[in-house]
């Protein structure tokens, strides 16, 4: 541990690792009682501090954890829920990867179990009645830190945002993309850059550079949890940053592998790891891009652009690809049947030309989309795209209806 702490910024980021050594040993939302005593005299002995008890179940639990530190331990009770399942989802995406999740319900049912513990990967779940003796048992491993791999648990999403050529706007829509996650949607949002000399990511957000990164890809075996607890640097209390502005005339020494090793950690802490990698031949360029869950190709409605595009969609990925062409209607651009016809479908998402709005919000570091208009609805319309190919890859077991779709990213209809 102590050799990582060569990744800290210290000076930058104090404040926020306070904030997280705050968290809360163990909270509990109860719908009734009855499960009090149990879970205090079989946990109270394992832990730091009292376990916190609250009412109103796995709702008041969401709502809760949407403003709060994550606790290092959270139990939540399903009982009375007509799809309990959905409503673990919803709250997977309001805790922070590492937080060990326990369920306690009022159903027995074995098939509800093994969705519970095994298909969202919760720690363990109890039936009530419960007793001091079952919950020390069973919940108390788990307490003392015995818990699964916390990739295991409520994992993180990694998503790319790639510009087909320089200067279409990839950074600016991956720095909005992360401010909409982690402002609006209250997820655990990281934004990584992953140009090392020339990143403009820490800027657009009025960040910090430091040299964790550097590090992180030079020495990817002293990578742990102190990479995302202070290298990455604070934007607001959801919303980090990870870049470097490394010195032209310094070779990065990038060790095979040390990407794979950075998106571990990273998902450890974060709900989503949003990537501004630009498609480079650098080796860390080459392996963001490889481990992308999802990928979003930006361009503009030019004949560079799109033929840079189409060399781009040829590539191999095991994820899928959203195309946005941004800045339709620029001056001397391609009209858009053009470029559909170019590229032989209709792009994901369009974004139009909108030079004062997002070069006012680049000039002063804000995000654009805080303005609202015209370029905060594309982004959330980015964002729906996402989220429907995210339920498409959950299947029609995710269970959720068209209406409740959205609620992950807090937007609504």
């Amino acid at each position: 541990m102590a050799a990582s702490l060569a990744f800290a910024d210290a000076e930058h980021s104090s404040a926020d690792v306070a904030v997280r050594n705050e968290r809360g040993a163990a909270v509990a939302f109860l719908v009734d009682a009855q499960s009090d005593a149990p879970l205090r005299d079989g946990l109270n002995d394992l832990l730091s501090s009292p376990i916190e008890l609250h009412r109103g179940g796995i709702r008041a639990a969401i709502a809760a954890q949407q403003k709060a530190p994550n606790p290092l331990v959270l139990i939540v009770d399903v009982s009375g829920e007509d799809d309990p399942l959905r409503m673990l989802r919803s709250l997977s995406l309001v805790v922070e990867p590492d937080t060990c999740v326990l369920v306690i319900g009022d159903s027995n049912d074995l098939t509800l179990y093994r969705e519970i513990t095994r298909g969202l990967g919760v720690g363990e779940y109890l039936a009530k009645p419960l007793t001091r003796d079952v919950v020390a048992r069973f919940f108390g491993p788990l307490v003392r830190g015995q818990a699964p791999a916390a990739e295991q648990v409520f994992g993180s999403q990694f998503i790319t945002v790639t510009g087909a050529r320089g200067g279409v706007g990839a950074s600016v829509i991956a720095a909005n993309l992360a401010w909409q996650l982690a402002t609006v949607a209250r997820r655990h949002t990281v934004l990584l850059d992953g140009d090392l000399y020339r990143g403009t990511a820490a800027l657009l957000l009025q960040a910090d550079p430091g040299e964790g990164l550097r590090k992180a890809l030079e020495s990817p075996e002293r990578i742990d949890m102190l990479l995302a607890e202070r290298a990455a640097q604070p934007v607001t209390d959801r919303l980090h940053v990870l870049s470097s502005q490394d010195p032209f005339d310094y070779c990065v020494q990038y060790a095979t592998g040390a990407a794979g090793e950075m998106l571990t950690a990273l998902r450890r802490r974060y709900n989503f790891v949003i990537a501004d990698a630009p498609c480079q031949p650098a080796p860390f360029c080459r392996d963001l891009l490889a481990a992308a869950d999802r990928r979003v190709l930006v361009l503009t409605p030019t004949l560079p652009a799109l033929r840079d595009t189409l060399r781009m969609l040829a590539l191999p990925c095991h994820g899928d690809t959203i195309v946005v062409l941004n800045r339709l209607g620029m001056p001397g651009g391609l009209k858009r049947q053009q470029v559909e016809d170019a590229l032989r479908h209709p792009p994901d998402v369009i974004i139009p030309d909108l030079p004062r709005q997002v070069g006012a919000a680049v000039t002063m570091g804000e995000p654009a989309a805080l303005q609202g208009g015209g370029f905060r609805s594309a982004i959330i319309a980015l964002l729906r795209q996402l989220d429907q190919l995210r339920e498409t890859d959950a299947g029609s077991a995710a269970g959720r209806s068209s209406r409740g779709r959205w609620r992950w990213l807090g937007l609504g209809r």
